[in-house]
């Protein structure tokens, strides 16, 4: 009698309790939804970051190639020499330098490309319109051969392209003060060895980078 009484006892107790344990319908998808949202923003944020280092790393390498060239086109053109043309036309001779805002030609003892050994030579640097695509600096170089090289035009077989996409390149000159002209000191946007007799003390190159339509300096 004890031991059945027990048993009803603990049956009982089973069947008054309540089940506490499980989620609902509506507490899984709220959960869901929550974490859909979570990986949505990761998602989103690497992708960002990833567009951001590879736009970052296309930057710097652009900025690279910019300064070398920068460089070496400051080398050359401190290299110039005040090479002089004779004519027998009335104006008599000349130094072999003409600078233009986009356009600039000069004799340099360095030469650019690993064809001239040794000598002068005769480099152009021209920066070409592009229209929408952005423009072109090219780079004409020749050996000074013959004696009329300044007074003709190099062929485009000897064109190579130096930077491509860019907005624009603009050429200065510094011309020094003087007092007897009237002269004043400062950058010019031109430069022409025939009536300065001279070079000019300093030059300026400044580029204009085309980004997304957009222009960077």
């Amino acid at each position: 009698m004890k031991s059945s009484g027990l048993i009803t006892d603990i049956v009982s107790s089973r069947k008054g309790g309540k089940a506490t344990t499980g989620f609902t319908l509506v507490e899984v998808m709220i959960t869901l939804t929550v974490l859909g949202f979570i990986v949505l923003m990761i998602s989103g944020t690497l992708r960002l970051g990833i567009t951001s280092w590879e736009r970052g790393e296309s930057t710097r390498d652009e900025y690279q190639k910019l300064r070398i060239i920068s460089q070496l086109i400051s080398r050359q053109m401190k290299s110039a020499v005040p090479y002089k043309i004779k004519t027998e036309q009335a104006e008599g001779d000349y130094l072999a330098f003409e600078g233009k805002a986009q356009k600039v030609r000069f004799i340099s003892t360095l030469p650019m490309k690993g064809n001239h050994p040794g000598g002068w030579v005769y480099a152009i640097y021209d920066f070409k319109e592009g229209g929408r695509e952005g423009g072109q600096l090219v780079l004409y170089e020749q050996r000074v051969l013959n004696k009329n090289f300044f007074e003709e035009d190099p062929g485009e077989e000897l064109a190579v392209p130096l930077l491509e996409g860019v907005s624009s390149v603009r050429f200065e000159y510094y011309r020094e003060e003087d007092s007897e002209k009237s002269q004043p000191g400062g950058w010019v946007g031109e430069w022409n060895a025939k009536e300065e007799r001279e070079l000019p003390r300093m030059f300026r190159m400044t580029i204009l980078q085309k980004k997304d339509g957009k222009r960077e300096k």
